[in-house]
């Protein structure tokens, strides 16, 4: 009787102890995917000052402009929990970007304009932290799929209704293409 009854308190131990990891994983990758959000709408209220700076000098490429504002409406009215949709709306508004700092190099007023060189700095700032961020909520993404997945804690998080999440990555190999611009 004391097996029995020891043995049912270890598969409660364990019960226990597997819930408890699966939910701080969860909220782990909860916390990372915050940070992600933090750091694009950083990137998305720079957005204006930086199209604004470069209109003076470039008014002709209102097209490029207006990309830029379109796809980071796009990109900002994404659920919150799609991370697969906000990554590709993210990507071809980084993409545009690269368009608008491309534009840059073909002024050399702009490149000496301070304004221009702080945003342009406070923009690969939040470039490098988004890069950070999206690395961490990978890794927390990964932890909790490994949870989820490995046996036996897949069956306390079947049990419980853990789920996998999906990472943020690109998945449109012309949005890792480096932007080129035309005049």
């Amino acid at each position: 009787m004391y097996i029995i009854l020891g043995i049912v308190v270890l598969i409660g131990l364990y019960v226990m102890m597997a819930y408890n990891g699966l939910v701080k994983s969860r909220q782990m990758a909860e916390e990372a995917w915050s940070g992600i959000d933090v750091q694009l709408k950083r990137r998305a209220d720079l957005i204006p000052n930086l199209i604004e700076t470069v209109k003076g000098y470039a008014a002709h490429e209102k097209g490029t402009f207006e990309e830029v504002v379109k796809l980071r409406n796009q990109a900002q009215a994404v659920p919150a929990g799609d991370v697969a949709g906000r990554a590709q709306a993210e990507g071809l508004l980084g993409q545009a970007l690269g368009k608008v700092i491309a534009l840059a190099e073909a002024y050399p007023d702009l490149k000496a304009n301070q304004n221009f060189s702080e945003l342009q700095a406070s923009l690969e700032t939040i470039e490098g932290e988004l890069q950070m961020s999206r690395r961490y909520y990978n890794g927390a993404a990964r932890d909790l799929n490994v949870k989820v997945e490995s046996f036996p804690s897949n069956l306390i998080a079947g049990q419980f209704g853990f789920a996998k999440r999906q990472y943020f990555e690109i998945t449109n190999e012309a949005d890792r293409a480096v932007p080129s611009v035309k005049f």
